[in-house]
């Protein structure tokens, strides 16, 4: 399954889902959390339920609330039936919050049904960033890690998450650098979280491509107009892909080499392994 954009939308606004569906974007997160205000949460789940049973576009993730606010019961029980590609999990904190979303899962499940993978937010507590290591141990049971970067600061009393340019203090960076390693530690997608200025193109463009070279397989999106630029970051340009190729290519034609020369420079394992993976994003 590829994850290069993953489209937030309020659950309590189902006008938007036929149009979040047709956006481009890989994946819906149809929310029954932040953008839905609690006199609503009802109605979003009946509108969240009614629409997954219908004929599904794209991979339609729903995004529970979090376990220690005592609704993600609710959310589970009105959603299961309608069988979620995707659980996205707010406020995780680490494998231990997987096992019990599991149990919530299995008790509105039937028996002989398998469980939907589920999508933490890694780093919206102070205490979840001390258990991203363990996601591993349950990484059979994962779509990917993403994280976040507005919960946690207000958490702790932070003033803000970033500098006046945008890019993000040093906390939120190591947030942001622990669950790209905790994600590729279990094998999972990492997914970059939002970027947060729906007008600003250029930001955006640079952030993903920022994403994408720092080894993040995804990012998620507020706005319908910030999927294809997401996309496009996230799929290799015709010359890389040229590249890889030649790479893989010199590298099939002298099996048992360690090391070769292309283009006047050196080759070896990582270069073969990273233009294997740059090919997997083109196909």
């Amino acid at each position: 399954m590829r994850l290069r954009s993953l489209l937030f939308v309020p659950g309590d606004r189902p006008e938007r889902f036929a149009k979040a569906a047709a956006s481009g974007a890989d994946a819906i997160i149809l929310d029954l959390e932040d953008s839905v205000a609690l006199a609503n949460k009802d109605a979003a789940r009946a509108a969240v339920a009614e629409y997954l049973l219908g004929d599904r576009e794209v991979v339609t993730l729903v995004r529970v609330n979090p376990l220690d606010g005592h609704m993600t019961a609710a959310d589970v029980a009105a959603i299961a039936a309608a069988r979620p590609d995707a659980i996205m999990l707010p406020k995780a904190e680490g494998a231990s919050s997987v096992a019990q979303l599991d149990t919530i899962l299995r008790s509105e499940t039937a028996r002989d049904a398998s469980l939907p993978p589920i999508l933490p937010i890694a780093t919206e507590t102070p205490a979840a960033i001390f258990t991203l290591g363990s996601y591993r141990e349950a990484k059979d049971r994962l779509l990917g890690l993403t994280w976040g970067a507005e919960d946690l600061p207000a958490a702790i009393g932070a003033t803000a998450s970033r500098h006046e340019d945008g890019s993000y203090t040093s906390p939120y960076e190591v947030a942001r650098a622990l669950t790209l390693f905790a994600a590729h530690g279990a094998g999972v997608a990492a997914i970059d979280t939002v970027f947060p200025a729906i007008k600003d193109a250029a930001g955006l463009a640079a952030y993903a491509a920022r994403a994408r070279r720092d080894g993040f397989t995804g990012m998620m999106a507020i706005h319908p107009s910030q999927v294809a630029p997401i996309n496009a970051a996230f799929t290799p340009a015709a010359e890389e892909v040229v590249r890889a190729q030649a790479i893989v290519d010199a590298f099939a034609a002298n099996p048992g080499v360690g090391v070769l020369q292309i283009d006047g420079k050196m080759v070896d394992a990582p270069h073969l392994k990273q233009a294997q993976h740059i090919l997997s994003l083109a196909d």
